[in-house]
């Protein structure tokens, strides 16, 4: 039996990649007086990154978990995540370093001040401020779940579930423990490998309760309740603490946003097929979404720093339809005639 496929989750995926590039645009764009209250709920926006995390490490742990006893685990696992992955990212690095000097959007740097982008290290050199490093700011995320690629792999594949699932509670409480630690002594946390773990380890969870058959519509009510019990202090973190260095805000609010969305996406799985909310994720403007979401990541604040730079109309709702209709359109162009070829040799690591 295959795995089973939830076309709703390409939804959420859709929904993530849209709330990054509204919190992007608001967060850059020069609002009137008047408008500033945009710009705070704007703030939500970049939670989408959260989402992508929990949602990330769902899905790769699942699979992970089907083809655990199929022959080339490792070599299969890797290479798609190569073929999915390398092509966008590397292309885009070259855009960037290559493509925006030209056109005077931003200054060239050398590779000296290149090479963590290359690596994956990107986000250390946030964290710790190395000074030499310059590159597309967006990409710590990317950072992360490449890391988280590396080595949940080997877990899945040496322990058992039930090891598993006390391994992803330790990364939970690490992870905040090191938040602790880390904001106490003056590091920034938002962008370390480390202490944004916790979020793909809740994602696998979902994946262990997924075996236990707990996504049926009698455990909606469940993963309902427990959703708005953390909505509430979440949401009023973000308001009122927004860019705030309280200790333990900043220590504890990536852990609440998890959860939040760690209990959104226990909903949409149990959810029956009939359910408004499911037709709206699955209709065709959050199915395509969906598909070309990593490209939308990817390109949208290029366009941001050009628009910015050379096309502002100084009309907030012209700027950001004509951003979200030129990156859909990039997106589109670098989906059908750039990634869609690599992702086609994947069939080839089935």
């Amino acid at each position: 039996m295959g795995l089973k496929y939830y076309k709703n989750l390409d939804g959420i995926r859709a929904i993530a990649a849209l709330m990054v590039i509204f919190f992007h645009f608001f967060h850059n764009y020069q609002l009137e007086p008047g408008l500033g209250f945009l710009k705070k709920i704007s703030t939500f926006g970049q939670t989408g990154v959260d989402l992508f995390f929990v949602l990330s490490g769902f899905l790769i742990t699942r699979i992970l978990f089907y083809s655990k006893d199929k022959k080339n685990y490792f070599i299969n696992f890797y290479w798609k995540r190569t073929l999915r992955i390398f092509p966008l990212y590397y292309l885009f690095l070259i855009i960037f370093y290559f493509g925006l000097p030209l056109i005077g959007v931003i200054d060239y740097h050398g590779f000296d001040q290149q090479f963590y982008y290359y690596i994956y290290l990107q986000n250390f050199a946030l964290t710790f401020n190395w000074s030499n490093a310059f590159g597309p700011n967006h990409y710590w995320s990317l950072a992360v779940e490449e890391h988280f690629y590396l080595f949940w792999p080997l877990l899945v594949y040496f322990t058992t579930k039930k090891a598993l699932s006390k391994i992803v509670y330790f990364i939970i409480v690490f992870a905040l423990l090191l938040r602790l630690y880390m904001v106490y002594n003056g590091l920034g946390v938002f962008y370390f490998t480390f202490t944004r773990f916790d979020a793909l380890a809740l994602g696998a969870l979902l994946a262990i309760l997924e075996l236990k058959n707990i996504f049926e519509p009698k455990y909606l009510t469940k993963f309902l309740i427990a959703m708005f019990a953390v909505a509430l202090p979440t949401a009023f973190i973000l308001v009122k603490y927004s860019g705030d260095g309280n200790y333990l805000v900043q220590s504890f609010k990536f852990l609440l946003l998890s959860l939040f969305y760690f209990n959104l996406i226990g909903v949409v799985l149990c959810l029956q097929p009939t359910n408004i909310i499911n037709k709206i994720l699955t209709n065709n403007f959050f199915s395509y979404t969906g598909k070309i979401s990593f490209g939308l990541y990817v390109y949208h604040p290029m366009l941001i720093l050009i628009l910015s730079k050379y096309f502002i109309t100084g009309y907030i709702i012209a700027d950001l339809l004509i951003l979200t209709t030129l990156t859909y359109l990039i997106a589109s162009v670098s989906f059908y005639g750039f990634e869609s070829h690599f992702l086609k040799l994947k069939k080839f690591y089935s």
